[in-house]
């Protein structure tokens, strides 16, 4: 499995794997209606692709198939985590964590579904709060989560350089500030659109 930096051809795919992995994992979590508003398989490219590019953004590649994504706002948000239902419990997710925390300042804040908050607590992350996503009237709940990093001497975390131009090699480490405590978004979590 490798690592390497987004590309705007690879959003109809994580868009595909996004689809796939929440309605097989997340289906002995969440019911059939919940699943479907959830990931409705309406993703907006076009939101998703600058989304992507505004973030650090990481797929994971193995045989030249995309197994896995994820992303790291500059506030220290991570938005989204998904592996492939078939490349599970193969330390794709870790990779793809250890490599986007290494760019947080302070904490990285994600919003966890009910069958990620193991995943979550086990790398250290503490659970903040309960919430619930509002979709299409559908309550579909999920856990705030907080992870302290630990800043070090000649970590790759610089406020002046903005993801969409700057992807920093894997081998350094780093931190970011919380993210807003309104913005829903995944990590297998059903609050993003």
């Amino acid at each position: 499995m490798k690592l390497r930096n987004y590309s705007p051809s690879d959003c109809e795919h994580l868009a595909a794997l996004f689809y796939e992995t929440v309605h097989s994992l997340n289906a002995k979590d969440y019911t059939r209606e919940q699943l479907d508003c959830w990931a409705s398989g309406n993703v907006n490219l076009l939101e998703w692709n600058a989304s992507f590019l505004d973030h650090w953004t990481v797929v994971a590649v193995e045989k030249n198939k995309i197994v896995g994504f994820g992303d790291l706002a500059p506030s220290g948000y991570l938005d989204r985590l998904f592996v492939h239902k078939d490349y599970q419990r193969r330390g794709i997710a870790s990779a793809i964590c250890n490599h986007l925390e290494s760019f947080a300042k302070e904490t990285v804040m994600t919003h966890a579904s009910i069958t990620a908050r193991p995943f979550f607590e086990h790398r250290g992350y503490k659970g903040i709060r309960k919430q619930a996503a509002l979709r299409q009237g559908v309550s579909i709940p999920y856990f705030i989560m907080e992870l302290t990093v630990q800043q070090k001497e000649g970590t790759r975390y610089d406020q002046r350089n903005r993801p969409r131009y700057y992807f920093p090699p894997a081998e350094s480490p780093s931190r970011f500030t919380r993210g807003p405590a309104d913005s829903p978004g995944p990590v297998g979590h059903p609050g993003r659109p």
